[in-house]
């Protein structure tokens, strides 16, 4: 659920696109975005992605159980789907420009900005949502 919604009850056409990148993530990975917040990790699924993307080890992060896939077609998968998470709605692509970005050889893909929900080491979450007219903050104490 994109994290506008859940927060403040706005939904557009980038609610669409932050759900299916977070369906691809769990696709990709074999691992559910809640269950990170089930365990005693202190990272969820999207920081995790993130920062191994950013760290150039995203592929360690793909199931195991997946077989007979080329690297470079996952890889842009992730990408994509890191292009739909972002925490601003302004800068996630719409549905059907997610569909060209796929089907696409030649198309070049921007630089991913942070998932709209990320968790720092210490077992503080934060996550931030903006829009054109104002910047939301949450912040949640663990509580294990």
């Amino acid at each position: 659920m994109a994290p506008e919604y859940m927060m403040r009850g706005n939904y557009s056409v980038k609610s669409d696109a932050f759900s299916f990148g977070v369906m691809v993530l769990e696709i990709v990975t074999g691992r559910k975005n809640n269950d990170f917040y089930n365990s005693h990790q202190s990272e969820d699924l999207l920081t995790t992605i993130w920062e191994r993307w950013m760290a150039g080890t995203v592929m360690e992060m793909i199931d195991p159980t997946m077989s007979d896939f080329l690297a470079i077609d996952v890889r842009k998968c992730i990408h994509v789907a890191l292009l739909c998470v972002q925490g601003n709605p302004a800068d996630r692509p719409v549905m059907s420009s997610v569909v060209m970005m796929l089907g696409s050889e030649t198309v070049s893909l921007q630089v991913p900005s942070r998932p709209a929900f990320f968790v720092r080491n210490g077992g503080v979450k934060s996550g931030g949502v903006s829009d054109d007219e104002s910047t939301v903050s949450v912040v949640q104490q663990d509580r294990s």
